[in-house]
Order: C-alpha cells, then structure tokens, then sequence
C-alpha cells in the first residue's frame, strides 16, 4: 500500500466507453491503479485493449469517463484547471504530428511560457533545449527540419518546460528507429531521476518498458489483468495465463 501523502496519480473504477445503444463498446472497464510521486509505470497490451485511453482520460482530453481520477490526492473534475496542465504533461507517439508544422521549436515552447504566465522566456527555452540534448540553433528550425528523434526532444521539451510533476508518455519512441529508440529511453530515464519526475507510459515493447519502468500493469479488453515487476516480466514470472501469452509472443 502507497503511503497517502506518497501518491501522485491514481485511478479508481476508472470505466470509459464509446458509442451509443448496439454501438457502444466497453474500452476501460474497472481500472485502478495508484502511482507513487517518482514512480515510474508502464501500461502494456495489445493494440485496442485501452491503455491509451486511460492515459488520455487522465491527461484530460477525455472528459467522459465514470470513476475517479486523482492527482496529489485531489479528486479532478472531467474539465480540468489551469494548474493540472502545468503539473501533468503529455508526450505522444508521433512527434511529427503533436508539432504544428509551421511553428519554429522557438515558438511551440513559447506559446505554454506565455498561456501560464512564467517569466524569464528565453533563457527557459534555452535550458529546456540543453536539457534534451539539443543546443541553441535548434530553437529556428522548423518540425520538418528535424530528425524524428530530435523532433521527439522538442516534443519532450515543450512538455518539461512547464515544470510538471508527472509527464504522460503515449508509446514516445515507437515512431522512431530503433537506433535513435536508446538515446530518447536514456534521455527519459535520466530527466526522471534529474528532475524527480513521475513517468505513466503506454506501451506493447517489453524492452522499452523494463527499460523505464519499476512496476508495470498487463491489460487486456479494457481490464487491468495484474502488476508486475519489472524483474517479473524480464523473467517471465506471471500468474495469468494471458499474461503468460502475451510475454512468450513478446519474446518470440
């Protein structure tokens, strides 16, 4: 059990679905989970079975969901305040996509320095682009100048620049080539341990979740099936047999 003051994130009877009468469909269905300030936490399963939803929802993009969802043990309503956006950040799977085209790298992280009200705007871009590996330069070029992992740095320096608690990754290098996959995981693990984040991260790679993560939940059709160590996936260790299914076909 997370000791109350500890817990940064958590959902309880989180249950979300889409469509009306015939058409509606189940996606989350009863999920719980509780993440502790600095933990770092993967959802994994196959596509479809509602990881990404949860992390939407949490994210507030979703604002139709039944349950509660909890950030420093406040209850948030579906429509949330200014403050929670600043505290909880999204990185996405597609940098190309989750960058306006026609914005320079100076501007996508202006625009959140300017909604919230921060001071000291040039010199935060500068020390958010150093923080993510990239220099100065950088901060005049547009998305389409950039490779897909310096793209995937800016998209996770317009999440740091805010200062969160908890950023949200949504499978962040699975649009990336497996060379460039290691540097942006490293680049992850050591903004974590330097800045004391809290890390929520969606994804169906096994080696990109032990990777990062301490604990990790196996879902399927919407359900939370178990948590697992990460030590526990690594060896296999399971005690439902869908998950046992799913960790051979990973590994296979």
């Amino acid at each position: 059990m997370i000791p109350t003051q500890l817990r940064r994130i958590e959902t309880v009877n989180l249950s979300i679905a889409f469509g009306e009468g015939s058409q509606r469909r189940q996606v989350v269905d009863d999920v719980s989970l509780t993440l502790a300030s600095g933990d770092a936490y993967g959802l994994i399963g196959e596509s479809g079975c509602g990881k990404s939803t949860i992390l939407r929802a949490l994210a507030g993009l979703n604002s139709d969901y039944h349950g509660a969802i909890l950030f420093n043990n406040k209850e948030q309503q579906p429509r949330r305040d200014k403050e929670f956006y600043r505290q909880v950040q999204m990185v996405f799977q597609d940098p190309y996509a989750s960058l306006h085209p026609r914005k320079m790298v100076c501007d996508a992280l202006l625009e959140p320095l300017t909604l919230h009200g921060f001071d000291r705007k040039a010199s935060r871009i500068s020390d958010v682009l150093h923080a993510v590996g990239l220099n100065n330069a950088f901060r005049y070029r547009y998305p389409h100048q950039l490779s897909g992992g310096q793209r995937q740095r800016v998209a996770i320096a317009r999440a740091l620049i805010m200062e969160p608690m908890v950023l949200l990754l949504d499978e962040p290098t699975s649009a990336l080539d497996v060379s460039v996959q290691a540097e942006i995981l490293n680049l992850l693990a050591a903004l974590r341990r330097q800045r004391q984040l809290t890390y929520l991260m969606v994804t169906h790679d096994l080696a990109v979740v032990t990777h990062l993560c301490q604990r990790v939940a196996i879902m399927h059709q919407g359900r939370l099936l178990e948590e697992l160590t990460a030590e526990e996936v690594r060896g296999g260790v399971a005690r439902e047999a869908y998950t046992q299914r799913f960790l051979a076909a990973s590994e296979a």
